[in-house]
């Protein structure tokens, strides 16, 4: 094979590859369609004037026979006259007439098979362009289908790429670090400006207030005794007894003292509570 031989065929094969690749099944099959319309069109064209082929045909055919049914009328009228030479005449044009008819009717017969013909082919014609629609339709359907199941694949392939992954852990790790820093700041602040005093009794106050919970849900769950029941005392009364009991006791000062100090530190705590239940 020749230089130019093979230079001819790589070029072909490439063009050929890179029709292949350019094609657009969409856009081919609706071209497609348009040209079998435009077949339909100049189809319809030619049966059309077939058509009216058959339809002058007839009309010759037709006039012809009036011909000579006329000069059969004159011929019979001059027999009547009693000019048989004119009537011979007469007859003579008729049979003129009478072949031309004849021509004509033979002419149409053949036209009007060739239109019936016609016509039944351009209805195979337009059938199969609607099935070519139809099938188009379904076929840029499952094109479109296939289009976006492969977006979706090209999508999941993207996904299988660990590293948006650990970019989203990494990000996770460094929120609760920044988390963790912010309340021990908050603690430290606490430690160094706050009542130490007061929080240590809130938290005390709190998990009091969750074992008593506790403690009532036994008891209604019937996993602990009852409570017994117990007179109420106040506060001075608690702090007062110890006091008449021994003798040896803190003052009555440091009593009034403590009191105060306690009745401040359950106020405080009502204070908590009812800002925690807002």
């Amino acid at each position: 094979m020749g230089i130019f031989s093979r230079l001819a065929q790589l070029i072909k094969s490439n063009l050929n590859d890179l029709i292949s690749k350019s094609e657009d099944p969409e856009k081919m099959l609706n071209q497609v369609v348009v040209d079998m319309n435009g077949q339909l069109v100049e189809a319809k064209k030619q049966v059309a004037s077939s058509i009216a082929d058959e339809k002058r045909l007839l009309k010759q055919f037709e006039q012809e026979a009036a011909n000579a049914a006329e000069w059969e009328r004159r011929a019979m009228m001059a027999v009547r006259a009693g000019n048989d030479e004119l009537a011979r005449e007469a007859l003579n044009r008729k049979r003129e007439h009478d072949q031309l008819a004849a021509t004509f009717k033979e002419q149409w017969d053949k036209q009007k098979a060739a239109v019936e013909s016609l016509k039944r082919a351009l209805r195979m014609l337009n059938d199969k362009i609607e099935e070519a629609k139809r099938k188009k339709n379904v076929l840029v359907a499952r094109k479109k289908r296939a289009e976006a199941q492969k977006a979706i694949q090209e999508t999941m392939h993207g996904l299988k790429d660990q590293s948006a992954f650990e970019t989203f852990d990494r990000m996770s790790q460094k929120i609760d670090q920044l988390e963790a820093e912010a309340e021990a700041g908050a603690e430290i602040q606490e430690e160094y400006t706050g009542d130490v005093l007061a929080s240590q009794f809130a938290r005390l106050e709190r998990n009091a207030g969750a074992e008593d919970d506790l403690s009532s849900l036994k008891r209604k769950m019937g996993l602990a005794p009852a409570e017994a029941q117990k007179a109420p005392e106040s506060i001075q009364k608690r702090v007062e007894a110890p006091a008449a009991t021994a003798p040896t006791g803190p003052t009555q000062s440091e009593q009034d003292e403590l009191a105060a100090a306690l009745e401040e530190l359950e106020a405080e705590a009502e204070a908590e509570k009812r800002k925690a239940g807002r």
